[in-house]
């Protein structure tokens, strides 16, 4: 038994809807998981890979509504996930693990090709579940696309998954968006579409009853329901580098933290934990704009193209910035890409990141780094060294890290050292994501900087927050219906 959510475009809230859905079918009992046959995102988890002790990279997306179902992520819930790494290409990850790098046009005829694998997850991921809520990508009404979508109503249609519509209103258009979906379908996907909903409504829902009308009389489908903006949704893991752009600096709070928007960012939410901190401000600087003066500590995120990015922080004058900032005593974590950013060199002998070979590091560690093609994938157990606490987290990177501040190691991993720390301990870096997400270590740090930590929870949080979800769904949407409909 499954559903589908589909989009009349992308970002319109498909991603917490089925988490949210999923999350209702749990609370009444029912085993259900999560789908989605294509992503495209650098925001990646690490997820189990049935019969193999390493793990797998799946989009974050998914590993969240695993959570919302209550069971361990698989790579079968995500079987193929596109890494960009440039404008025009991405890596390939085909049920867990890298397949290789392809542009877009090369990509596009792939595809015939990568529908066998997403077949085989289905099936995997179907077997012995109630209920399959499955995410589309992008939208089906991409139909220069059509010939050879995975994504959408070519997994749909050779699945057989009935689909639900889901329009943005947010953005404005919502009539003319789902309206003129249903005109450009072909019959063959038009009849897959069992109804649609309303999503990120502000107001009083009342006031689009004629809405309804209309497009019923466009289209003939039936609405499960209008959502009203879910405001949990801002606690919960985003997966599209896309909602940095509308992030915004808020209230003044005792520590400002400053994170560079890198072009190729990954894994941004390694900083969620600290921005649910109370007294901690977390700014998002986009391309253009220099690091404020005004932070205390600047945060070097992951990045999916180390050596690019790194180009593009000079470009930007950040690593000006990142001086000054350090002359003022400030200080400064690097996350992954980030920490290789610190040292003094990057190097890709092998070309795997792109036509750059070699790049001089910030220079803030002495530290370099080779890119290799072998890449680490994986859960871990660990401990902050400086704090003597427990971390918990994950690795996706290449590369291999070596150097004399290695000697001072920022944590353990399975019993290794990890990452490095400058001499004067304010600078520092790791291969690990997701150090933030333990309480008592990121409570610690905190206090290290003069900052009180608000006693947060956080996977609690994320619990709550889906819980607060799901109770909005039930009071909004028909979910009788949707799940009735499920086949």
């Amino acid at each position: 038994m499954a559903i589908m959510l589909q989009g009349t475009g992308s970002d319109v809230g498909k991603t917490v809807l089925v988490a949210g859905l999923c999350r209702v079918a749990k609370k009444r009992g029912l085993r259900v998981r999560p789908f989605k046959p294509q992503n495209m995102s650098n925001n990646a988890a690490v997820a189990n890979i049935p019969g193999d002790k390493l793990g797998g990279e799946i989009g974050r997306a998914q590993w969240l509504q695993a959570i919302a179902c209550g069971v361990a992520p698989t790579v079968h819930m995500n079987p193929v996930l596109l890494k960009p790494q440039t404008d025009i290409g991405a890596q390939v990850v085909v049920q867990g693990k890298v397949f290789g790098e392809a542009r877009a046009r090369d990509y596009q005829a792939l595809k015939a090709r990568l529908m066998d694998a997403v077949l085989d997850s289905w099936a995997k991921v179907a077997e012995g579940a109630d209920l399959v809520i499955v995410e589309g990508a992008g939208s089906p009404a991409e139909i220069n696309l059509r010939s050879r979508d995975i994504a959408n109503m070519g997994f749909a249609t050779r699945a057989n998954v009935p689909v639900i519509l889901v329009g943005d209103i947010d953005r404005g258009g919502v009539i003319a968006s789902v309206a003129g979906t249903h005109l450009i379908l072909p019959e063959e996907d038009r009849r897959m579409i069992v109804g649609y909903l309303i999503n990120k409504f502000r107001g009083d829902v009342s006031l689009f009853d004629d809405g309804i009308k209309a497009i019923e009389n466009f289209t003939g489908w039936r609405c499960f329901g209008v959502v009203p903006w879910l405001k949990a949704a801002a606690r919960l893991p985003s997966e599209d580098s896309v909602v940095l752009e509308r992030l915004a600096s808020g209230e003044k709070r005792a520590l400002k933290v400053a994170v560079p928007m890198l072009s190729r960012i990954a894994n941004f939410d390694d900083l969620d934990p600290l921005k649910a901190e109370p007294q901690v401000e977390v700014v998002f600087v986009p391309p253009g704009q220099h690091l404020p003066e005004d932070a205390g500590l600047v945060i070097i995120p992951g990045s999916k193209s180390t050596i690019g990015d790194l180009l593009r922080f000079r470009e930007n004058g950040w690593d000006r910035d990142l001086v000054a900032h350090r002359k003022r005593g400030g200080h400064v974590v690097g996350i992954c890409g980030g920490f290789q950013m610190l040292g003094r060199v990057v190097r890709d002998p092998d070309g795997i990141e792109g036509s750059a070979t070699e790049t001089e590091g910030l220079g803030l560690l002495d530290v370099e780094t080779v890119m290799q093609p072998e890449k680490t994938v994986r859960n871990v157990s660990a401990r902050s060294v400086q704090f003597d606490l427990p971390l918990q987290g994950y690795e996706i990177h290449l590369g291999r890290t070596t150097g004399p501040d290695t000697l001072r190691p920022s944590a353990v991993i399975n019993g290794a050292d990890d990452g490095a720390v400058s001499a004067d301990g304010k600078v520092s870096g790791s291969y690990l994501h997701g150090l933030f997400s333990a309480d008592a270590f990121r409570a610690k740090f905190l206090e290290n900087l003069g900052v009180k930590s608000g006693g947060i929870d956080y996977r609690a949080e994320v619990e709550r927050a889906l819980d607060e979800i799901a109770a909005e769904l039930e009071t909004h949407l028909d979910c009788d219906a949707i799940f009735g409909l499920a086949r």
